[in-house]
Order: C-alpha cells, then structure tokens, then sequence
C-alpha cells in the first residue's frame, strides 16, 4: 500500500523518473520531486495539487542537496521512501579517450545519489516503515561496449546501496535496488546498442511502482535479457568479449 506515502523522487523531469511520478501520482502518494529542469515539475504540481512538494536543485552539488533535505524536514517532517532516479548515461570513444566522460558519470549517478542519502536518512529514520530505492542498471552484469563511464559509476552504486542494506537492516530500513534492462528513454542513445525487447520507460516506470510495493531486495526487467547477461557474466572473458560485441553491432538504437 503505497497510497498517502511521503517519497522523495530525483530525476522526476524526464525519462523513467518522469513517468514513476506520475505513476505514483495516481496512486495517492505525496511526492517531493527533484530535477534541475523545473517545469515538468510544476506542470505536474498543477495537475496533483495538495500532493507535490517542489525541491528542485542540482544533486551534483552538495550544499543544494541539503537545503533540499531541509526543505522536505521543514514541510513534512520525515519520509517514507526515497527512490534514487537521478543518472546520466554518456558512453566513451576509446579512440580519444576522456577521462572526464568518467568524471561525470560518477558525479552524476554515484556521488549525487550518496549526497542525497545522506540528507535522506535522517527523514527516513522518522518515517513509517522507511524504504530506500535505488535505480542501478542491468550492465553491470556483464561489460558492455562503451559503457565504461555509466557502467563503473552504476557498479558503484550497486556496491553502496547493497552495503547499506546490511548496515540498516537493524534500523528497519529496506533497501531495494532497481536493475533495469535496456530502456528507451530521452536520455542517451547508443546507436551501437540494440536489444529486442526494449521497454519504453512508461512501461518501465509502471512495473516498477507495481513491484516497489512488494519491497523486494531487487526489481530487475526485462527478464529474459537479465538472464542472458548473467549467463554472459560467468562465461570465459574471452568469450564475453567476443558476445558483447556481436551483441552491439545489431542496428537499432537503445538506452541502458
């Protein structure tokens, strides 16, 4: 039952997140929403007034992160759940190699998601039955071609929040991690990349808040794709090299 819940949704201006909200939105919950784009914000605080609360910010900065937290302290006092949506995804050319194509990545999907724990916690301990969701990728189960800047930052980030369960689970805290597959989303485009069975992210964004209620260790889909790259990942490396780039040449464009 997630109907009257007090969640805090980053990266709820486009993309999956976009659509968790309004998911969410429709099944009665109140929504503190975060992204640095403000008007899909507001259009949705139009549409659901008396639910929404405005926190929008750049997660990438620190200080902003906290005066967020304290704003959602100072409207409501504590939250329920948190769901770590927030990310980019920017692929690397091994040709002319940037490390600040890495430097981003973690930026944005791994040291933006620890800030907003840390603000997050607090609130989390003063709410009811606290849950902490993160939204991970599938490629981390097996290397994909450049995918070397999203997957290492996302890998991080599995690491974290699977950590943190343990060290929460005295607090009655769950955590939960969401692994999806390839996603259609206005987010990125590797053209190289392309899998059969791809999600749109409303579809994406519908199975998620479905099974969120179920509070599960991890949600993962496509499940058929998740699978095959398990599968990939206890193969020889040698092998997973050549698959994984048989497997980035079929034409077609997708997002992680």
């Amino acid at each position: 039952m997630i109907e009257g819940r007090r969640i805090w949704l980053t990266g709820a201006s486009s993309g999956i997140g976009a659509h968790m909200a309004k998911e969410l939105l429709q099944r009665g919950t109140r929504l503190a929403l975060t992204a640095r784009t403000l008007g899909p914000l507001v259009a949705l605080s139009e549409r659901f007034p008396g639910q929404v609360l405005l926190v929008p910010g750049d997660l990438t900065d620190h200080l902003q992160v906290r005066e967020i937290g304290m704003t959602i302290a100072q409207s409501w006092g504590a939250l329920d759940t948190v769901i770590l949506s927030a990310g980019t995804c920017e692929y690397v050319d091994v040709s002319q190699f940037d490390a600040r194509v890495i430097e981003r990545s973690v930026c944005t999907n791994l040291l933006a998601s620890s800030y907003c724990i840390e603000s997050a916690l607090p609130l989390l301990r003063a709410g009811r039955t606290p849950h902490l969701v993160g939204i991970v990728s599938a490629v981390t189960a097996s290397p994909q071609r450049r995918a070397q800047a999203f997957g290492a930052a996302k890998s991080g980030l599995r690491y974290l929040l699977e950590s943190l369960r343990v060290d929460l689970a005295d607090e009655g805290i769950d955590v939960t991690l969401v692994s999806p597959g390839f996603v259609d989303t206005s987010r990125a485009e590797n053209p190289e990349l392309s899998i059969q069975g791809r999600w749109p992210a409303s579809k994406a964004a519908a199975y998620i808040c479905q099974q969120l209620q179920k509070r599960p260790r991890e949600v993962v889909f496509p499940t058929r794709l998740l699978k095959l790259l398990n599968l990939l990942a206890t193969l020889p490396k040698r092998v997973q090299v050549v698959l994984a780039k048989r497997l980035s040449r079929r034409q077609g464009e997708t997002s992680l």
